[in-house]
């Protein structure tokens, strides 16, 4: 089977409900762009760059972000299953502040979970982990500025 080369350039354009199946799409450019409820499915995205980008309710599955940078980026709501995270690198991870779409001036949100994870030898630097639950999990060779949590509840 031959593949059809062609160059396409959309502008103000509504491409909504299009389908692109066995298509190479390679160093695709899409600037001030609405996707929401996009769908890709078995993609190679490798080496892929979001910029400025609202990924509120993102689903990822099956997915290998081995190596991946994550800085400044909206993920509320987010689910992220059964992913390879390992030389992953997350930055600036906050919660909103006042301007930001998803901001509650009460500072309540819905909680960041992890669960059923493999945190080995991870690293948290600089990190507020205030009223933080860890529960259930093995806590072997975890230490807190250089001190065995282990040592700490032994002594209770």
């Amino acid at each position: 089977m031959e593949i059809k080369v062609e160059r396409l350039d959309f502008e103000m354009a509504d491409i909504s409900g299009s389908r692109f199946q066995k298509v190479k799409a390679e160093e695709l450019n899409f600037d001030n762009v609405n996707m929401a409820k996009t769908q890709i499915n078995n993609a190679n995205m490798r080496g892929m760059a979001l910029n400025d980008v609202n990924m509120s309710e993102l689903r990822i599955s099956d997915a290998n972000l081995s190596g991946t940078e994550i800085k400044n980026a909206n993920f509320s709501h987010a689910v992220i299953d059964h992913v390879h995270l390992f030389g992953t690198e997350f930055r600036n991870v906050v919660l909103p502040m006042e301007g930001d779409g998803n901001y509650n001036p009460n500072g309540v949100y819905k909680p960041i979970s992890f669960i059923n994870c493999d945190l080995s030898n991870s690293q948290l630097t600089n990190c507020n982990l205030a009223n933080m639950d860890i529960r259930d999990c093995d806590i072997s060779g975890l230490k807190i500025n250089g001190v065995l949590v282990e040592d700490l509840i032994n002594k209770k």
